[in-house]
């Protein structure tokens, strides 16, 4: 067979464009909402990350997780909530922003560490990887796996990435001189930047991520002549 094959890398690779454009949909959308809605989504952050502490404490005492990952992953939730202190803005070389970022990447190396490599039962008294060494059938499932991973490891990076403005992307309104810079000396008036509409600008990371990418395509599509751009069509 020769047609079929190539058929399947096709779909394949129509598949991937779409998951990609509907993962890059539903982030532009969250963070409009973000935008519209900054006192809310800060308040639901804010208990997002409470509950995730609390289920931390629970599987620590309940399941028997090791207390040096759990301690390490109620201790990574603190310092994503001290990104919060001046909503939505952030500045990207902030030390809290950064050290975030590093745990991210420590937690998940971590606790896939901890998942995905069990010891015989012989060793597993003195390792710290306890107790799904002891007896197979207390192995986590997949599902268990994933559902951790997607909900104390991944899913409060992942809000703070929709929610959060980088800092060096704003003109300085309210406690952005932070961000910026940049301080107002006028007392009681600050800078906006401001919409057609009258409205607050304010552009989520994940929001300025999908334009760039947008404007990055739009771009070297029209150097490489696939469409024509705005410029060349007036002509």
């Amino acid at each position: 067979m020769w047609i079929l094959p190539l058929l399947g890398y096709l779909g394949v690779i129509v598949g991937f464009s779409f998951l990609t454009l509907a993962i890059a949909s539903g982030l532009y959308y969250m963070s409009e909402l973000v935008e519209e809605h900054t006192v809310l989504a800060r308040r639901l952050l804010t208990r997002l990350i409470y509950s995730i502490i609390l289920i931390q404490i629970l599987l620590f005492v309940f399941d028997r997780f090791p207390f040096s990952l759990s301690l390490l992953g109620i201790g990574s939730h603190i310092v994503y909530a001290s990104n919060l202190r001046r909503f939505p803005i952030v500045k990207l070389s902030d030390p809290f922003f950064i050290l975030s970022c590093v745990l991210v990447g420590l937690n998940h190396w971590l606790w896939f560490r901890h998942f995905s490599k069990p010891l015989p039962a012989s060793r597993a008294a003195s390792n710290w990887r306890q107790p799904y060494q002891i007896n197979a059938e207390d192995m986590p499932t997949f599902t268990e796996v994933a559902s951790y991973f997607g909900l104390c490891v991944w899913l409060v990076p992942f809000a703070l990435f929709v929610s959060l403005s980088a800092g060096e992307n704003v003109l300085p309104s309210i406690g952005s001189e932070y961000a910026t810079g940049d301080h107002v000396s006028t007392p009681g008036f600050t800078r906006n930047t401001l919409t057609s509409d009258g409205k607050s600008k304010n552009k989520g990371m994940a929001k300025a991520l999908v334009d760039s990418v947008r404007d990055w395509v739009k771009e070297n599509g029209e150097l490489m002549g696939f469409w024509r751009g705005e410029r060349s069509k007036r002509f």
